[in-house]
């Protein structure tokens, strides 16, 4: 599966941070950061260059692109690849770093496209709300697991069984990487676009996108148990007030949100609506 890789100018941190979540709406699923621009990655076949050149005309942005083979993602990563340490808690690397000491958690990834290395704020800040939960013992939904990140989190804090699902093969195939690369037995991995119509879950986590959560939020009630914890990012800061609008029927109280270059993630407790 081949992918084309988008390089656009940085004009400033919290026009570059609107740029992903716009790009995410439109198919990109990967994303890069420097000090100077933006990577974006997408599926060859999604991609759309009219699209593309519509979204970067309306803020004045140009950009060049490239054709990424499937076999030549390994090293485009080891050339960019770094450390994340999220404060004390997790540190974040691939094989080819030292070992990360002085963190409660360390976790091995190889990205290969996929959401989810820590280096994004929605990841790092899902991480640094998932600290302050009692995982011990509990089921886990992770949606839209990326390279499964979170998942293997959940794990390290105790969680019992983990269902981690999303909808991109290249996704599904890095996540089992990574999940077996950290030793992890108790996740379960899925294809889906959409949450579960399995209830039970004692905590959910779903690091997407503001579209896709409020498309599934009244799934995602019926799937957590009354006392659930519910964690959701991939939001900006004004999509705050659509997402407390959304789950008012539900009884969810809110527990904290946090945030970071524009974007927040919301910890919700599901209690009676």
């Amino acid at each position: 599966m081949n992918h084309i890789q988008i390089l656009i100018p940085a004009v400033s941190e919290d026009v570059n941070d609107i740029l992903i979540a716009e790009l995410a709406a439109i198919g990109f699923d990967g994303f890069e950061e420097t000090e100077n621009s933006v990577f974006a990655f997408i599926e060859e076949a999604n991609f759309n260059e009219d699209e593309l050149q519509f979204l970067l005309k309306s803020r004045n942005l140009t950009y060049q692109k490239k054709l990424i083979v499937k076999q030549n993602w390994n090293q485009l990563w080891e050339s960019n690849f770094d450390t994340v340490i999220v404060d004390d808690f997790v540190g974040i690397r691939a094989d080819f770093h030292d070992p990360i000491i002085a963190v409660e958690h360390e976790i091995l990834i190889t990205p290969k496209m996929s959401f989810g290395t820590g280096h994004h704020a929605t990841t790092f800040m899902m991480m640094q709300l998932m600290r302050g939960i009692d995982f011990t013992g509990k089921t886990v939904f992770d949606f839209g697991t990326g390279t499964g990140i979170l998942a293997i989190l959940a794990e390290k804090l105790g969680a019992h069984k983990i269902l981690a699902v999303d909808n991109d093969d290249w996704c599904i195939e890095n996540a089992g990487e990574n999940i077996s690369k950290n030793s992890c037995t108790c996740v379960e991995i899925a294809k889906a676009d959409h949450t579960q119509s399995k209830s039970g879950f004692e905590i959910i986590l779903a690091n997407i996108n503001k579209h896709i959560i409020l498309e599934n939020i009244k799934s995602i009630d019926l799937a957590i148990n009354l006392q659930g914890d519910i964690l959701l990012s991939g939001l900006l800061l004004e999509d705050e007030p659509d997402i407390h609008t959304a789950v008012q029927s539900f009884g969810w109280k809110h527990i904290n949100t946090v945030q970071k270059k524009g974007w927040i993630a919301i910890q919700f407790k599901k209690s009676s609506p």
